[in-house]
């Protein structure tokens, strides 16, 4: 069958000449809709030119000069919504949405989309959204953040951009979008099925029915099939027609001007009500779902054919004929200008210069740091009081981590009225640990939000809302649950500054409680100790503090990282550690510590070691749990006369190598205890970069790490984690000294204790 790209390009100038046009049933006029002839013909344009986008990357795919093929054909129609809606709103695209860019762009003076769109698909390190980090669709003057390969991840932020525009106002603070604009967020039929959507749609309609207003517009774009997997006929509407706190509005997106109609329709009443809007487009895809995907391996002739009937190019070309603004051969000497001007700006972008070094690639991983930070709220002493009258009786004493977490966020967001503190639970019950007890009175339901039980919806949420002018602080009640929700981290929030070149960016501080050690509840799902997800996230930084004072001083550090630096950060809160107050007896008091107001407090920079002696014999390094286990073991270690220090890491990615080099290359032993599992923990890290640096000079290193096994419950939830007597006995063993066992012979070993070496 003759290639459909090179088919579908001649059977336009062709049908058009001949007038061939498929009967519609709609007869709109223009002018009635309120388009004027120059706005009418400028659409038409738009949807040409994406086209002719389409056709161009195909051309420089065969050349090897553009490395991406999946275009917007047959989905031309969405240059109708952008022509409905403001620049100023807020636009997450699908990939098939270059009609809506070129759209957008023609409202904003200055704008040079082809130009622009070439360089990507040439990967040029020119291209202004991405700098050749990938073919997205994304503009920061044109408020519409870069997607790449998205399937449905886009609609959870949806939400929470769209909630923030009312939460600003009510909040009073400075946000990037107008207080009258909403948001818009397109995707397929077939990413309609993906639970992110599924949770986004949800979420949205779950907020609404509550009253909560969010001006948001999901666009549905459905053309019938997934790829190579169909769509059944009524299923888009089946689903979602009768969603309670959403109202559906129905186009024929072949129609370019019914789907302006009812794009009108639909952002207004997003706009003026306030409520999430599902709007349910109809399309066709033409040429398959890719450049080198062929449609006639899992579809007949004719039903190619018949699609290519439905062309809305074709659609748009009879209308503006029978309006009597253009001739058909006006029409087609357009389409070959405007070909031949595509093809000759593709012939410059191609030569125009692309990522050469890693250092250049990696360059936009790590955010820019943010130059126009908010004040913050000083507080007096009579003002501190107040904020804390109900802790009164606190101040001055001994406290735990949770209690100090909680008066630490406390003072932030008394300080720093754009944080907003969001999750399940988070609201009256203050938490499942009660690390977020009182906040909900001392600062109300719009900066304490009650989420429903998702955590895509949480994050996304958290994501929606940064892009807005709110600092997020999202909870996660427990690590295991992050996993159903892990690519709202990864493939949105760390992405962002990567693909828009650090124009849009995601900070946020993201709470999660987690790590092992506890009897009697939960089992794995509460007592989950992976952390390979995380490592595996460029960009991120993951925070885990071992007692309360360092808590206090970590988690303000933490929001300032992502204030100023608008860093992502996980802030890893050890479960077992919330109520610990003691260290090797019970009333000792080792661990706990006294609350200590922000401006009196010692700073404790990013990356900064915790160290406790300084011996050199022994160098025991680790964090969380781990840490407060490897206390123990040093006084019990002290008491055979070893020489120690025991060294916290606090910050577990990216590692502060420097400074554990700094820490152990005087010391003759390095213990690494990891309570996460022997495989994908941040031990191997240390490890490598301890050898890596070191060398021959390397302290002899063992670790003693959790077996590769979930963790059970009740009294066995221990059994794979490392103990403080497993850490003596590596101690000894590492250093060479005889532990016996109760028989007195044998030395005794660990399996999770490995030479390094």
């Amino acid at each position: 069958m003759e290639d459909r790209a090179i088919a579908l390009d001649r059977q336009f100038v062709e049908r058009v000449s001949q007038q061939d046009f498929l009967e519609i049933e709609q007869g709109w006029c223009h002018t009635r809709l309120g388009l004027s002839d120059a706005d009418f013909v400028g659409m038409f344009e738009s949807q040409m030119k994406s086209r002719l986008l389409d056709l161009e990357s195909r051309k420089m795919r065969a050349r090897n000069q553009g490395f991406y093929t999946i275009g917007s054909s047959g989905h031309e129609g969405n240059a109708a919504c952008a022509a409905a809606l403001r620049p100023t709103d807020m636009a997450f695209l699908h990939y098939r949405s270059a009609a809506f860019m070129i759209e957008r762009a023609r409202q904003v003076p200055g704008e040079t989309s082809l130009w622009d769109m070439l360089l990507s698909f040439a990967a040029s390190s020119e291209d202004p959204i991405s700098g050749g980090r990938h073919k997205v669709l994304g503009s920061k003057r044109l408020m519409i953040p870069p997607q790449t390969s998205t399937i449905a991840s886009h609609l959870p932020k949806a939400v929470g951009a769209a909630l923030s525009i009312p939460l600003t106002q009510r909040l009073d603070i400075d946000s990037a979008l107008p207080e009258d604009s909403l948001v818009f967020c397109n995707f397929g039929d077939a990413s309609a099925n993906h639970a992110s959507a599924q949770t986004a749609i949800n979420a949205a309609g779950w907020a609404a029915y509550q009253q909560v207003p969010l001006p948001l517009l999901f666009v549905c774009e459905d053309n019938g099939i997934g790829i190579s997997t169909a769509t059944p006929s009524g299923w888009i509407a089946a689903n979602f027609k009768d969603r309670a706190g959403i109202k559906y509005f129905y186009c024929d997106g072949r129609d370019l001007l019914d789907c302006y109609r009812v794009s009108r329709q639909a952002a207004e009443y997003a706009r003026v009500k306030r409520r999430p809007v599902f709007l349910h487009v109809r399309t066709v895809r033409l040429m398959g779902h890719a450049g080198s995907d062929a449609e006639i391996a899992y579809l007949n002739k004719q039903k190619i054919l018949d699609n290519e009937a439905q062309d809305p190019l074709l659609l748009t070309a009879k209308q503006i004929i029978e309006a009597k603004l253009m001739s058909p051969d006006e029409i087609v000497e357009q389409y070959q200008s405007l070909k031949s001007r595509i093809a000759a700006i593709a012939k410059v972008a191609v030569e125009r210069p692309k990522l050469t070094s890693a250092k250049t690639a990696m360059a936009a991983v790590v955010p820019p740091v943010n130059d126009q930070v908010q004040s913050h709220q000083d507080l007096s002493k009579e003002a501190f009081a107040r904020l804390f009258s109900a802790d009164k009786n606190s101040l001055g004493k001994p406290l735990h981590m949770g209690k100090l977490i909680n008066m630490t966020l406390t003072e932030l967001m008394a300080r720093q009225q754009n944080i907003v503190v969001c999750g399940e639970d988070v609201g009256k019950k203050g938490g499942v640990y009660h690390v977020t007890s009182r906040l909900v009175e001392r600062f109300g339901p719009n900066r304490v939000i009650n989420t429903l039980l998702d955590e895509t919806s949480i994050l996304g949420l958290a994501i929606g809302m940064a892009h807005n002018g709110l600092l997020p602080i999202p909870e996660i009640q427990f690590l295991a649950y992050v996993h159903n929700a892990e690519d709202q981290i990864r493939g949105e929030a760390a992405t962002l500054p990567f693909f828009s070149n650090g124009q849009f960016t995601n900070p946020m501080v993201i709470r999660i409680a987690g790590l092992g050690y506890q009897k009697g509840f939960g089992g794995h799902f509460h007592n989950d100790n992976s952390l390979a997800v995380f490592r595996d996230i460029p960009g991120l930084i993951l925070a885990c503090p071992s007692n309360g004072a360092d808590a206090m001083g970590m988690l303000r550090e933490c929001v300032r990282l992502a204030e100023q630096e608008q860093r992502l950060v996980i802030f890893l809160e050890p479960i077992a550690l919330y109520m610990t107050r003691d260290l090797h007896q019970e009333g000792d008091g080792l661990w706990s510590h006294a609350y200590c107001p922000q401006e009196q407090a010692k700073a404790l920079p990013y990356g900064e070691l915790g160290v406790y002696g300084k011996g050199k014999t022994l160098a025991i390094l680790s964090y969380g749990n781990g840490y407060y286990l490897s206390r123990q073991a040093e006084r019990e270690l002290a008491e055979q006369g070893i020489d120690c220090r025991v060294i916290d890491l606090r910050y577990l990615i990216p590692l502060n190598e420097e400074a554990i080099i700094a820490a152990v290359s005087e010391c003759e032993h390095l213990l690494i205890v990891d309570e996460c599992r022997r495989s994908g923990s941040v031990s191997e890290a240390i490890v490598t970069c301890v050898h890596e640096r070191l060398g021959d000079l390397a302290p002899q290193m063992a670790r003693l790490t959790a077996e590769d096994c979930f963790i059970p419950l009740a009294e066995a939830a221990t059994l794979p984690l490392p103990g403080r007597s497993q850490i003596v006995e590596a101690a000894l063993a590492l250093i060479g000294e005889q532990a016996k066992d109760d028989e007195g012979s044998e030395t005794i070993q660990r399996t999770g204790v490995r030479q390094a070496l």
